[in-house]
Parts: structure tokens; sequence; C-alpha cells
């Protein structure tokens, strides 16, 4: 892949200077912001929402398909990508010289008509599952076939988490039940709490989402995992579970946290049936106890589970695309800008328009990015310390360009004092306020909300703490290995208009054409806002940079602990 730079430099530069026409309108200029030379604001004023608008405009062409990772499409958008870090005059940081880490991926298809489950008791007979309307599974291992009979091991919510003394697999004598080889049986989301010290209250945690439990299954060395799906705990319904298992999902060659034959979601009223052949009486009361401390003990069941599972299985590599701005100082305190590049590519079996090309999801973030990436370097001050700029692949498989980039980063974790994520922000006016979540789960917290205040940002809170946004962005990525990381979002606010007018612009793209093919470009779109933003995300980055020491996650945080262990390892 990655063999036509020459071409793609040659319709980059056409494109750009064909579309980059006089700034309509002024992005709101930066602020006299306390710790910024003056140099570092000139830069940041230069961001122009324009350039902005040609990045978007041309990643979301028909030409590009829908930059599916692995596509035609794809490599068009890594390459215009590098063209555009190149021209800017970032340094490559990706392999071998180049401007691209290679990511080897694998996808998996479940083949629904060949693919079989039954509950197995230790007497009477067997109950078989109908696939789809009551179970969905995906085969990890990315092999053809898979075969289970083993044991179910009930494990309440599947959670071990030291900092709150939970372990749900511990057995009645007070040790972890062995579940290798088995299958593990696990309640969707995590014990509530009206108590922030205890699970974060009504915010979710890691521990509650369902990969984290494929994870903790996988690293027990289980075969399998059966997530019980319930509507309210879940908040969401069983046709999205459905949905979602239905198309070809991707996994990381070699990620040693996927080695599930049978990663699988259960219906509320298969997992009762289960019970019921087991014994142990009403799913909802055991649910109850589970999530009460002290209450509850992992039990292996007199059921096994006997399954055939057939896939249809593509590897493939894609790239994430990495440029280095150069510090004045090359160790410690670098900072990591990052956005996703891909989208959904092309659905062949669609009607009428079938390329998802994903002009706000994110080919805004990446505009964002470039222009960002060009003002740091053209910048007649270098920054304190090293810039990296990554755009990165396979986001919509399941943020695994970002955890490759994890894994794997241009220099270690704990040499990286703060990633800064963009992701999907419409250009629909200037913003007066901003999402930040996660910010303040960091010691630089108290500067996020001086600057914001500076460029007459308001800091919304996330409106729906119990979903876990945090963990569904590719910020998530680099804090899961220590880094300090959050996304900046528009908030709800614009100017001149009320905050419900904003809910309603953004209700709407949701509802109309979130992951939809009409996720297009439009010529009336305002990229000011954007502007505005990167400029925000220009100086925190720098005044990161500048901290004399590393950042670090507050006392207690779920992440504290491998910030720790990145910063001995270096």
């Amino acid at each position: 892949m990655m063999r036509k730079p020459m071409l793609i430099a040659l319709v980059a530069g056409v494109f750009l200077s064909s579309h980059l026409r006089a700034q309509r309108v002024a992005a709101s200029p930066v602020p006299a912001i306390q710790g910024l030379p003056a140099a570092a604001r000139a830069a940041a004023e230069s961001i122009n929402p324009e350039k902005i608008r040609a990045h978007v405009r041309f990643l979301s062409l028909d030409l590009l398909e829908g930059r599916g990772p692995g596509t035609r499409g794809g490599e068009l958008a890594a390459e215009y990508i590098a063209t555009q870090f190149a021209l800017a005059g970032l340094e490559p940081a990706g392999d071998n010289g180049t401007y691209f880490q290679r990511v080897p991926l694998y996808a998996v298809h479940t083949v629904e008509d060949k693919t079989k489950f039954s509950f197995v008791p230790a007497s009477g007979q067997p109950i078989d599952l109908a696939y789809g309307s009551e179970i969905v599974a995906k085969d990890q291992t990315g092999q053809p076939t898979a075969d289970i009979d083993a044991p179910i091991v009930f494990v309440g919510y599947g959670i071990r988490a030291p900092e709150y003394h939970w372990n749900d697999y511990a057995g009645p004598d007070g040790k972890d039940i062995d579940v290798k080889g088995k299958v593990v049986l696990v309640i969707v989301n995590e014990p509530p709490s009206d108590d922030e010290k205890f699970f974060k209250g009504k915010a979710l945690t890691y521990y509650g989402r369902w990969t984290y439990k494929q994870e903790e299954a996988a690293r027990r060395g289980a075969v399998g995992v059966l997530v019980i799906h319930r509507t309210d705990l879940a908040s969401y319904g069983w046709d999205v579970v459905r949905n979602s298992q239905a198309v070809e999902k991707s996994y990381l060659e070699g990620d040693p946290t996927a080695t599930l034959r049978a990663a699988s979601w259960i219906q509320h009223d298969v997992a009762q049936k289960l019970f019921t052949l087991a014994g142990l009486g009403d799913l909802d009361r055991a649910i109850d106890q589970a999530g009460k401390p002290g209450a509850f003990h992992a039990v292996e069941l007199p059921v096994r589970l006997r399954a055939h599972i057939e896939s249809r299985v593509r590897r493939y590599e894609s790239a994430n695309v990495v440029g280095r701005v150069r510090g004045v100082r090359s160790t410690g305190n670098a900072v990591l800008y990052t956005a996703h590049y891909d989208h959904l590519g092309i659905d062949p079996d669609a009607k009428g328009d079938n390329i998802y090309n994903g002009a706000a999801d994110n080919g805004t973030g990446c505009g964002i990015l470039m222009e960002m990436a060009r003002a740091f370097a053209q910048s007649a001050a270098r920054p304190p310390h090293d810039m990296y700029f990554a755009a990165v692949t396979a986001e919509e498989q399941g943020l695994l360009g970002s955890q490759y980039l994890g894994m794997h980063p241009p220099v270690p974790a704990g040499q990286i004092t703060l990633d800064l994520n963009y992701d999907m922000l419409l250009p629909i006016g200037i913003p007066r306020s901003v999402n930040l979540g996660g910010a303040e789960r960091i010691d630089f917290w108290p500067t996020v909300e001086r600057v914001a205040k500076d460029f007459d940002l308001a800091i919304e809170p996330d409106p729906t703490p119990g979903a876990g946004h945090y963990y569904r962005s590719d910020h998530f990525s680099f804090a899961r290995v220590g880094i300090p990381a959050f996304s900046v979002d528009e908030g709800e606010l614009f100017e001149g208009h009320d905050q419900a007018w904003g809910r309603a612009q953004m209700e709407d793209f949701v509802a109309h054409h979130y992951h939809q093919p009409s996720d297009e470009y439009r010529a009336d779109w305002d990229f000011r806002g954007n502007a505005k933003l990167a400029r925000f995300g220009f100086v925190l980055g720098w005044l990161a940079s500048e901290q004399p020491r590393p950042i670090e996650w507050q006392p207690g945080d779920e992440f504290e602990k491998a910030r720790k262990a990145s910063e001995v390892s270096h």
C-alpha cells in the first residue's frame, strides 16, 4: 500500500490551490494567555478555517470511497494526510523513516446460518439457541471455524477492581475460581452506586464496558464470554447488539486480549432459561445480589456451552499517519494530537447513495489536525518539547489504530505528557462552550479551565455520564497505557443562538446523518468554530509541553497505575 505519493501530492496541491478562497469571516482571535509566547500566539492565530474546509472537502469526496481501512479510499486518505504533513514541514514519525505506521488487522464476519449454540445440562435435554434473536457472537481468534464444549461459570459483573475491594471471580472460599478453558457468564454494566467513591457513582467506569469484561476473561484463559443483556442496564436495546454483531468486526493481529473463541451476548430471557436449567432460580434477583458488596461469589454451573462457530476471515493492513514537529528539547513532555481518518467505506448492498463519506465524522477532526500541524511546523518559535500528530485508522472498527499506536508510540508513553483528540466537530458556527470529558481527571485541569475561560468557552459537564463516552473514543487508547488524554469537543452553546438551538443541531445530525451516507460536505458549513477549537487545542498543547514536570492523573484515578508504570519503564 501507499505507492502513489506523487499522484496524491499533485491532487492535493491542485485541490488546495483551487479551493483556498479568501476567508469569509475571521475565526475568534487568540487571547493573550499567561505563559504563551507572542510567537506561539501568532502561530495559533494563523490557523485558518478555510484551510480546514479544504481538507474536509477533499477527504469526503466520493473519490475516497468512504475511507474504509484496508481499501483504496483509505489508502488515498492516508497518502493525502502524509502529503500535507510533508508540505507543512513535519518530520516523518512512522515506520522506517516514513509517515506510515503499519497496522496489521483481520476482519471477522460470523456465518450465521452455519453457527450453532446450545446449553447442555448435566442431565436432561440440551436447549438450542436461535442465532440473532437469542445469541450473537464473534470468534476473536481469526480462525474459520471454532468448536466449544466447556463449562459455564457465572462471575457476576465479571469485574476485579482492587481499588474498590471488588472481585467477582472469587469463589466461596475467597480464592479466584479457575476459568481457564471455560465460558464465563457476566452481567452487562457494573454494580449500581450513588457514591462517587464506589465505581464513580452514576458515571460509568471502564469496568462496566463489555470490552473490559471480555479482556479480563481472556487474561484468565477463558475460551468464551456470555454477556447478559438487559435493556435498562445496557441503556440500549437488543437490536443495537444484534446489528453491531451482524457486520464484520476487525481485530489487531497479536492482540493478547482478543483470544476468545466466542465473544458472545445473550438475551435476558435466554439467560433466565440458563438459570432455570442450572437450578439458580430468578435471574433478576441474582443480578440484584451480584451488585451488593459481599453478597456474591462466583459459581460454576452444572451446564455446558456447546457451540460451533463459522467465520469469514479477511486479513488486511492499514496505517496510522504520524508526523513530528521538533521542539526545543526532544526528551520528555511531548504532546500528541490525534484524530481518526477512517470511516465506514462503501455498502455494496445499499440502493442509491452507498458511500459513507464521513465529512463531519471525522473529516473535521482530520482537518483540524492537519491545520494545527501546519501552524506548529511553521511557527517562528519552536515548541518547548516535541509535538506529534497522528491520523489514526480503524477507529470505527473499535479504536484499533489508536490502540496500536498506544502499544507502539513514537516515543515511550512515559515521555508523552498529554494526548488531545478531535472527533466529529460539526461546522455550524462559533462555539461558546466545550465538552472536555476526562480533562478533570488530570492535574492539568486548572490550566484547562483557565484557558477555556480566556477563550470564552464554558465547560459543559457530561450530560450522560452513565454512557461511558470516555471509553469510546481514541483518547482512551492512550489513557489505558497511562498517557493523560481527553477529547476536545464543542458543547451546545454557539454565538447568536441559545443552548436549545445547539442541542437541536446535534440531535438532528445524530438522527439523520451520523454513520449515514448523508454525512457529506456542505458548502454552507461554517468552519470558524473548528478553527477556534483548533486554536484552543494549540494553546493547551503548548502550555502542556512547557510544564516543569509531566502531567499526571489525579490520585486514585483508574489510569494512575499505568502512568506510574510507564514513567518507570522509560
